[in-house]
């Protein structure tokens, strides 16, 4: 039997894999379970991802698109005409403004390094574009601090459910940020 081509599959098993982990938490993935979600034979999960570290690398690569197409779309961050700390701060709520269940999505992927070193690249990439980003803007040691703050901040809105305070944000990045 001739074997279908289908070019979007592997990008269908990364997307069912971010579902599972989004409905299920990291505990819940499997190659089993994204074939069912995906709609594939577990082979095909197998032939794509030899391991379910390669699986979740893919995964919180693609999480990963999320913020960096907010931060793509807003010019602001790398505008030195604009207030850095108030354009992060804005950033960070359009983020979770949006699909909030990505950005927890990528956050227990991020932090799955921890059990995983596999995934550490991976969710160093992320700190590391934001960095690069910033310092266009100001120094590299301030654009990390910058990096780690936001991580804060966006965990803690995360884990305690508490709305995001941009003005809060706006005040405590403002304070890292060397005055020009």
């Amino acid at each position: 039997m001739a074997r279908r081509h289908d070019p979007e599959r592997r990008r269908r098993i990364i997307d069912a894999a971010i579902r599972v982990v989004g409905r299920s938490g990291i505990a819940g993935l499997s190659h089993r379970s994204v074939a069912a979600e995906a709609d594939v034979p577990l082979g095909s999960t197998t032939y794509h991802f030899k391991t379910l570290d390669e699986l979740m690398v893919a995964a919180l690569r693609q999480a990963n698109e999320g913020f960096a197409a907010v931060l793509a779309a807003r010019g602001g961050p790398q505008d030195a005409r604009t207030d850095l700390a108030a354009e992060l701060a804005a950033l960070m709520g359009a983020w979770l403004a949006g699909d909030r269940t990505g950005v927890e999505l990528e956050y227990e992927l991020y932090l799955a390094a921890l059990r995983r070193p596999a995934l550490r690249p991976v969710a160093a990439e992320w700190g590391d574009a934001v960095v690069e980003q910033l310092s266009g803007r100001t120094d590299p040691v301030t654009a990390r601090a910058l990096v780690a703050l936001m991580d804060g901040i966006l965990l803690q809105a995360l884990l305690t459910g508490t709305p995001y305070d941009e003005a809060y944000a706006r005040d405590v990045l403002g304070r890292v940020i060397p005055a020009g």
